[in-house]
């Protein structure tokens, strides 16, 4: 019976609002650049995200590039300043945004569909992206920028461990860069070293073109050619390396004036498109993934009252994404509360789901994950994705059903196979006398 309500939920949703029935077209322009196009008319809007292999997995020996290229994107070209570029998009009621991860550096456009306030600002997107020239001054006031939050993030006991945790579960991996970088890395890199991570990596060999709304498949395109023949055709990056995992379990302790430590337990998981994903991400949401309705929530804080924040979480990448259990804690709670957060992981991992949280989880993920993609911008992040990293174009209609269709013996089996806690690092960041007192 609940098989039947959920596909009359799904049934009714796609029929709605179309948001589970993503048909997803996919293509090559002539210059190389992947292409996938969602064809939705609910709105006379158009969203396109290029998504470049540039993020700071890219960085090579300059933490930072990566990010300080993004950042100086839209800064100006050699014929046009920032400000004139800005008023081009404004002008036709266009906005447009560059950001960058581990994996990709990312450039989003938002615009109406008319062809005559629309046709305009994929010509000015596609010359800032390729002419960008990186004006001194520019690169001056990001760098100052740039600085000053990691600066900040010295004063920040959350962003200490997450610098701590990236480092020790990645090594000596690309991933390990940090996306912001280090105020010796960021004060070191020249304008020349951006504009060659430019020349090198926002290319059309390395660009997916995700485009979703009101258009039809001619004038998509003709938008994606557009795009893609305005930057040089460039090659392909090689693969980055595989992520090893730690050989051993490890403690590393940063010391931190605070009246709370904070805790970070966790190893590099699975890569995107891992077919463990599904029972790694169902047995995350029981475990520290769902609120205040989780398992860490509520033997940390309803049964013992020792954190008003204990979660965990799973992501994927290219290589080996990360699983994390995270919780801020009392000083004089923190060996209660690392037992508490290890105990019952390895609970979890060893007995799996009561059939209680099991299908409370899969309610709660089936329910939840159509409202994910009520909007164009939605559902362009998981179009981008499924592009950029080679994924079946059924993910979407298919998530709901694999998860619901999973057992709790499945479940189990992947926490046994992927997670281990021998080889689990934790993060104390904290008073020296305290994250140096437990093991």
């Amino acid at each position: 019976m609940r098989r039947g309500i959920l596909a009359l939920m799904l049934l009714l949703i796609t029929q709605t609002g179309g948001a589970m029935e993503a048909d997803i077209q996919q293509w090559e322009t002539e210059s190389g650049s992947t292409v996938l196009f969602v064809e939705r008319h609910e709105l006379p809007i158009v969203d396109i995200r290029i998504a470049f292999d540039a993020g700071s997995a890219r960085d090579g020996d300059q933490p930072g590039l990566a990010r300080m290229t993004s950042n100086l994107l839209l800064e100006g070209t050699s014929s046009k300043d920032a400000g004139e570029i800005a008023r081009e998009f404004e002008r036709y009621g266009a906005r447009v945004s560059a950001d960058s991860g581990r994996d990709t550096g990312d450039v989003s456009l938002r615009a109406l569909s008319e062809p005559a306030r629309l046709d305009p600002v994929i010509g000015t997107l596609a010359t800032a992206v390729a002419e960008a020239d990186f004006p001194a001054e520019a690169v001056e006031r990001v760098r100052r920028q740039m600085l000053l939050g990691l600066e900040q993030a010295k004063s920040s006991a959350a962003d200490l461990a997450e610098r701590a945790f990236t480092k020790a579960i990645y090594g000596d991996h690309p991933y390990a860069s940090a996306p912001a970088g280090t105020i010796e890395s960021v004060e070191a890199i020249a304008r020349a070293d951006i504009e060659a991570f430019h020349a090198r990596h926002y290319t059309a060999a390395n660009a997916t073109i995700a485009i979703v709304g009101d258009l039809d498949r001619a004038r998509a395109e003709a938008i994606a050619s557009r795009l893609s023949e305005a930057l040089p055709t460039g090659e392909p990056l090689p693969p980055l390396p595989e992520v090893m995992l730690p050989e051993a379990a490890q403690t590393v302790r940063v010391p931190f004036e605070a009246e709370q430590t904070h805790v970070v337990i966790g190893q590099p998981s699975v890569r995107q498109g891992d077919e463990a994903y599904y029972p790694l991400y169902l047995g995350n949401h029981i475990l520290g993934g769902n609120g205040l309705t989780s398992l860490l929530a509520e033997r940390m804080r309803e049964e013992r009252g020792l954190s008003y924040s204990s979660s965990s979480r799973i992501s994927t990448g290219a290589r080996r994404g990360r699983f994390q259990m995270a919780t801020q804690v009392r000083n004089d709670a923190l060996e209660e509360a690392l037992s508490v957060l290890r105990g019952s992981f390895t609970e979890l991992r060893e007995q799996g789901p009561d059939a209680e949280r099991l299908d409370a989880s899969k309610r709660n993920i089936t329910g939840g994950f159509p409202l994910q993609l009520d909007s164009n911008r939605d559902l362009l992040g998981y179009v981008s994705s499924i592009g950029f990293h080679g994924l079946d174009h059924d993910y979407l209609t298919q998530f709901v059903g694999r998860v619901e269709d999973l057992t709790a013996e499945e479940v189990r089996e992947a926490l046994q196979q992927h997670l281990d806690p021998e080889r689990m690092v934790t993060v104390l960041v904290g008073p020296a006398a305290t994250v140096n007192a437990v093991e």
